[in-house]
Parts: C-alpha cells; structure tokens; sequence
C-alpha cells in the first residue's frame, strides 16, 4: 500500500490567525488543507490518507472530508506535543490501516498544497528503488552557516552541493515508524523532520527535485504567493484554451 501521511497539526503563529489554524484558511473558497488532499485523494496510486490534526478542530476536519468527498482519507487524528510526536501519531494510524502489508509512506505538510501528480509518482518509485524520497529544491541564493555565538559567519558551503529539504519525505513505512519507535526509547521528542531522524540513523536517503512552487504556507506572504501562482494556472488554463 502507499499511504500518505498529513500533517495539519499547526496552530499559525507566524500567520498571525486569529479564527482558525492556518490550514483551514481558504483560498478559492477552499480551505488550503483540502486543496492538498485532494492532490493525494485524486492520485491513482495512494490508497489511504491519515491526517493529523490540531485536536480540538478533528470534528471540522472530519466536515470537510465529507464535504470534498476526499474517499481515500482512512483515519484522522490528533497531533502530540511536538513535530516529531504528531508524526509518530500519523505512522502509528498507517500501521493500522496497512497491517502486516508491505507499505511506502509519504510524510507530507497540510500547508504545502502545490505538490503535482509527477512528484507523488517520483516519491514512491524512489522508495521502491532506494528505500527513501526526501524532496529537495535547488538552491538559487547563497548559503551561510553561522556561529550564533559569535554572531560571524563559520563557512559558506558549495551552492552546487546544497539543496532545500522539502516535502514529501517518504519511506518504507516499517524502516521510519522503527526509527520513531528507537528514538522514543532513548527520550528524543523534538527531532525536526523524518529525514534528520533517518539521517541520525546513518541511513543513506535518495533526493527527488520537485518544483519550486511547492512552498510551505506558513506567513502571509506564503499565503498571497500560493493564491497567485494559482490564478496565474487558472489563467494559463484559459488563454490556452482561447488560442486553440
């Protein structure tokens, strides 16, 4: 099975929401959280969703899965105290959905709705091949690595052999829920994502290029770039049509 895993489990500090968590916002009369289920629910090979959610809006998620008619969300439920903990909630969900079947898992953001079609394809094939995916853009600005002590830059590393971690971060369900599962025996709560986890495991993880426009929604200006690359879609979509 290929089960996607996601996370909605932010409140939106930094959007500065005063109503409702960031994912819920809507753009096109949509809420961002379905415009990316529906990129998951629609794609032929994910066969189950499990979403993890802020606990007291699960009731409002479970509406709008009805709503959308998002068929292939299995389970929804609530997120932990950290990133890492609401994630282990979410593969924990998986487990269960997939059983004792052979499964790939993608970890994906709530608020990163303008993932494709190509790249969920790209995940899994990479996971079939390698036994990981970790998203990754190319860099297009420098990269410093500071000491935060000094308050002085400590080195620049090669723009050529860096990239922008991103997501999916998609795994053998087994080999990342095993690596949660380790890291909760020796007390670790707050590794920042599943792919530092892998790599603190000295697992060799594979990179997938996705898009640029697979941004994180995550301040106001995320929020006005998403709705316009969508109107700028839209717009493509019917002058397009009118030049035929």
């Amino acid at each position: 099975m290929n089960i996607a895993v996601i996370f909605a489990g932010g409140v939106g500090k930094r959007m500065h929401t005063k109503e409702k968590p960031k994912q819920f916002l809507e753009i096109y009369n949509k809420p961002i959280i379905v415009h990316t289920l529906e990129k998951f629910d629609k794609h032929k090979d994910i066969d189950g969703i499990v979403i993890v959610c802020v606990e007291n809006w699960i009731s409002y998620m479970n509406d709008l899965v009805y709503k959308y008619r998002l068929e292939k969300v299995k389970k929804i439920v609530p997120g932990g105290e950290t990133g890492q903990l609401s994630i282990y909630h979410g593969l924990c969900a998986a487990k269960e959905i997939s059983g004792d079947e052979k499964s790939i898992v993608l970890i994906h953001d709530g608020v990163r709705p303008l993932i494709d079609e190509k790249l969920i394809s790209d995940n899994i094939k990479s996971v079939q091949m390698y036994g990981s995916a970790i998203t990754t853009a190319v860099v297009k600005e420098t990269i410093l690595v500071v000491d935060p002590d000094a308050e002085k830059i400590d080195y620049v590393p090669s723009r050529a052999n860096s990239r922008v971690a991103k997501a999916p971060q998609s795994f053998w369900l087994d080999d990342i829920l095993h690596a949660h599962q380790d890291a909760l025996k020796k007390g670790v709560t707050d590794c920042i994502d599943s792919c530092t986890m892998m790599q603190s495991y000295g697992r060799d993880l594979h990179l997938v290029t996705g898009s640029d426009e697979n941004i994180k929604i995550t301040t106001p200006e995320d929020f006005y770039t998403m709705r316009a690359l969508l109107e700028a879609k839209e717009n493509a979509q019917i002058y397009s049509f009118e030049s035929r």
